[in-house]
């Protein structure tokens, strides 16, 4: 892979499944507009943030470089970061919803580099460097909060998703990726909406990683902090949305005391969310997490565990109660009359691990093919397997390079010449590998001598059942890429001029520079054209030292608001801001 991003200790570490999502930021891309529309966020944001945000928030901004008048620079965050023991990435818009808690696991924050068009400033349900940077970065800059993201990211990156979820995330990204393009007819976002809404409203059982992205959504993204009756806000979600974080603190928006049912309750992207859960402070946050974390596969294991695996066709991995780790996709099982798993297969690249780390000569080229093993006691023996020691073995003629055959309480039949055996490092055998060997059950045959060696893993029951592989490393190329494309934008002659103009502005204000003579003039440019450029007249209203030229300029701006009542808002609160300022 060709690097063509700035790396440092914590990117380095990333294994590369996850290399694979950074992208460059291309900082020379950004146009004078998109600086434009992040300098009145950041301002608008700053100024209302400062009486409603939880107060590391503010204090975050500048440790983690932050600058309210231009679209911070990847490089610069990270040297500023790095004090506070995270980093940050740009990639392409939303990434599998795995691959998203894994980066922050490895405490790296996903920052989508693209920023929102002037039409969707005060909200876009697509992630852009706004509500990345100026929403999440500067919070975790409070060391609670920042370990409990880094802490949601390593239980949720092993969280089991169902197909539902990738169908849920390809549809979110197409309309996030839609409603940012230019040109794109109002028929196809409604579709894409629509794609949402089927998908939403579909009866299914919330998987692992639904109920995981619930409680990061209610948190993370639009959580609040302190008391029932005067909340904070926190969620990078809110702190980003000009709108909601005004909208959210009023009576209309109903506010819930966090817990753990907030990992059953839905939320819709695409509108203003009708609830809100507060929490009386960070380390409730993570007492509910943990509270949930016992409730996952990855704790209980077994038969449902198991189950969701098959279900996901995705790769996951078991953790056996020897400590081996099995990792790839799981196609079957086989219960006895008890519910309990005698037999387990995977289909396709299968990799073997102990303690998160691949065992030498059990990666996914060895095991190309699947993998799969019963598991359970042997009949009329009460030692288990993996507690049999060398006499022990010698006692029941378990001998390398000896002919074995042998039953499991379960019926399943086992023949063939022991090759060797592998032990964990408390000394149970985890791992028999048999040539020549044939496993029956009933009238089915699982494993046939043609097929090659027969690695049995040895075990008596699934502790754990996770989503990934043991080793991080096992798989390079764990996730596919999405079915959808961002769509680049194709400038026109008149938007080339508008950001030109957005330039002189930007360069004027800057440098001091500005005459009444060009700001008269550009003014009188966007007057007859009957023009509706809101944002760019606001800043020239702020460079404005003729009093005349702002009363004209300021009444312009109420003209547009009776013509257009959506820019109300955004106009009134500009004026404000420079009134304050």
């Amino acid at each position: 892979m060709t690097q063509d991003y700035q790396s440092n200790e914590l990117i380095d570490r990333l294994p590369k499944h996850l290399k694979q999502f950074i992208k460059p930021q291309n900082y020379d891309d950004y146009t004078s507009i998109d600086q434009a529309v992040w300098r009145y966020t950041l301002r608008r944001l700053v100024n209302h943030l400062s009486k409603v945000a939880h107060q590391s928030y503010l204090e975050g901004l500048e440790k983690t470089g932050v600058s309210v008048d231009a679209i911070p620079s990847m490089y610069g965050m990270n040297r500023i970061l790095k004090e506070i023991g995270w980093a940050a990435v740009a990639v392409d818009g939303f990434i599998p919803p795995n691959a998203f808690m894994e980066f922050q696991a490895y405490k790296v924050l996903v920052i989508a580099s693209d920023i929102r068009q002037l039409e969707h400033i005060q909200y876009t349900p697509a992630p852009d460097i706004i509500h990345e940077s100026a929403g999440h970065a500067p919070i975790i800059a409070n060391p609670d909060y920042a370990e409990y993201l880094r802490r949601l990211g390593d239980i949720g990156a092993k969280a089991i998703l169902s197909k539902h979820d990738m169908d849920m995330y390809e549809a979110v990204r197409k309309l996030s990726i839609l409603k940012e393009a230019e040109g794109i007819p109002q028929e196809a976002i409604n579709e894409a909406e629509a794609e949402i809404t089927a998908l939403q409203n579909e009866t299914v059982e919330l998987s692992e990683m639904a109920q995981i992205r619930n409680l990061q959504w209610w948190t993370v993204e639009y959580g609040l902090i302190g008391n029932l009756e005067d909340p904070k806000i926190y969620g990078a979600g809110l702190l980003s949305s000009i709108g909601e974080s005004t909208s959210c603190l009023k009576e209309i928006v109903k506010k819930i005391p966090y817990s753990i049912d907030a990992a059953n309750q839905a939320f819709d992207v695409t509108k203003p969310q009708p609830q809100l859960y507060v929490t009386p402070d960070f380390s409730k946050l993570m007492q509910v997490l943990e509270e949930f974390a016992n409730t996952l596969s990855l704790r209980q294991g077994g038969r449902k565990g198991l189950q969701r695996l098959i279900a996901s066709e995705m790769v996951g991995s078991i953790e056996l109660n020897t400590g081996l780790q099995i990792s790839g996709k799981f196609s079957r099982m086989i219960l006895n009359d008890d519910n309990e798993i005698i037999f387990f297969k995977t289909e396709g690249p299968t990799a073997l691990s102990y303690r998160e780390k691949e065992l030498i000569g059990h990666g996914i080229d060895y095991h190309r093919e699947g993998f799969s093993s019963p598991l359970g006691k042997l009949k009329n023996i009460n030692l288990a397997i993996e507690d049999m020691g060398p006499v022990d073995l010698k006692a029941y003629s378990f001998y390398d390079g000896k002919w074995l055959e042998f039953e499991f309480e379960s019926g399943i039949k086992v023949e063939g010449l022991n090759i060797t055996g592998i032990r964990n490092l408390q000394g149970k055998l985890m791992l028999i590998q048999l040539s020549n060997c044939t496993v029956t059950y009933k009238d089915d045959i699982l494993f046939a001598p043609e097929w090659g060696t027969f690695d049995m893993a040895v075990g008596t029951e699934v502790v754990s059942a996770f989503a990934g592989p043991s080793d991080s490393n096992s798989f390079p190329n764990l996730y596919g890429e999405s079915l959808t494309k961002t769509i680049k934008k194709v400038k026109n002659k008149a938007t080339e001029a508008r950001e030109q103009d957005y330039a002189l502005v930007r360069h004027m204000r800057e440098s001091g520079d500005a005459s009444n003579e060009q700001i008269s003039a550009l003014f009188q440019k966007y007057r007859d054209g009957q023009s509706k450029e809101w944002l760019l007249l606001l800043e020239l209203l702020e460079i404005t030292k003729d009093d005349t030229l702002a009363t004209s300029l300021e009444d312009y701006l109420h003209q547009l608001i009776e013509s257009h009542p959506s820019l109300k808002v955004l106009i009134t609160d500009g004026i404000n801001l420079l009134r304050n300022t």
